[in-house]
């Protein structure tokens, strides 16, 4: 029983090093482990900072030494068994005469899993599901990523309690709490890349860089832009952090192409530009997650597509009875059609309130 209790807390511990690196290791995942030696105390710790750099495992074992000679390791995910610019960790494992190796949450790719039988037939005893739901909860956007070939999209927004992101006059600045708005820059700085549409860059000019976090590692900037038309003096266009442009196909870009900008063409649906065409051009560019922080259009686009998979909104204590909407339409017309979501945490931030909630494909 304390030996469970023990692989319980360090997995959680594991769980906590993992999340250091969100937004940092695409295309690979989040992974955190804790080495205990043969008497179960901790002796070793590590996570994958980045995407070529040493893996959870190694970097643990580094710290251990010797002492992991007959303990046990605890990893979010399952150990890796192949070369690619980093060694097999299951190899690692039992170099380092680790006995057991405990794992969360078994790795679903061809290349990277069947470690866990690997270090099997190498006489390491292998126990999976530790922690299970914490671990994958953490590593949601990779293993989304990983099951459908897409990002995992956040959707954020900011509102008032009466779901007006703007008043009658347009104006918008600042409907939500200084608290609110630095969250914000935290939810940048753990996705891969933020995502907004033409109407919000002439209407807000925004920058969407990660800011006041000096060691985040800045997003991709995307803007959906149909016909290239986004001026060259966008704030977004600026070297804080890279930009990708997505314009519909057959619209003239050499414009900014001419100045290195990058940019992707993608088909037009009746809707705008075809979001599964540009999570795929991401996925393609080693994005896993994305932030969605466009206005009620592009949101209503996606919404429709049934590419949203999280939901996180910013509802601050004020009300306006008039002016833009969170949510144009997105092809819901009866109750019995609506988007169930289910709440996976509510917390304050100031005097507004955080609401974030997984969206619910049962419907």
């Amino acid at each position: 029983m304390g030996e469970d209790v023990d692989l319980t807390a360090s997995m959680a511990r594991a769980v906590e090093l993992a999340s250091r690196a969100l937004g940092r290791t695409s295309p690979n995942p989040v992974v955190g482990c804790v080495v205990l030696d043969a008497e179960g105390r901790v002796v070793g710790e590590g996570f994958h900072a980045e995407a070529g750099g040493p893996h959870a495992e190694v970097v643990a074992l580094a710290a251990a030494g010797p002492r992991a000679q007959g303990g046990t390791a605890v990893v979010t995910l399952e150990p890796c068994r192949h070369t690619g610019r980093t060694g097999p960790c299951t190899q690692a494992l039992v170099d380092a005469g680790i006995a057991r190796v405990a794992i969360a949450v078994t790795d679903p790719t061809a290349t990277a899993g069947g470690g866990a039988d690997l270090l099997r037939r190498q006489g390491v005893e292998v126990v999976v599901g530790v922690g299970r739901e914490r671990a994958a909860h953490g590593n949601r956007a990779w293993l989304h990523a990983a099951a459908t070939g897409r990002p995992f999209v956040t959707w954020k927004f900011a509102a008032t309690l009466d779901g007006r992101t703007a008043a009658a006059d347009g104006t918008s600045r600042w409907i939500t709490g200084s608290d609110a708005r630095d969250a914000v820059h935290g939810l940048r700085a753990t996705r891969d890349a933020v995502l907004v549409g033409s109407g919000t860059l002439r209407t807000d000019d925004p920058h969407l860089a990660v800011r006041d976090r000096p060691d985040a590692t800045q997003p991709l900037r995307v803007v959906l832009d149909a016909g290239a038309l986004i001026p060259l003096t966008a704030r977004v266009l600026d070297d804080a952090a890279p930009t990708l442009v997505v314009a519909a196909e057959g619209s003239d870009a050499s414009r900014l192409t001419c100045e290195g900008i990058d940019v992707l063409h993608v088909p037009r649906t009746a809707f705008g530009l075809d979001p599964d065409a540009v999570l795929a051009g991401l996925h393609e560019r080693g994005v896993r997650s994305v932030l969605l922080e466009g206005g009620a259009r592009l949101a209503g686009s996606f919404v429709r597509a049934e590419l949203v998979d999280e939901v996180v909104a910013h509802l601050a204590p004020a009300l306006l009875g008039a002016g833009r909407s969170v949510l144009e339409d997105a092809g819901i017309t009866t109750i019995t059609e609506a988007l169930r979501l289910t709440t996976t945490d509510v917390i304050t931030l100031g005097d507004d309130v955080a609401i974030t909630a997984s969206v619910r494909r049962d419907h």
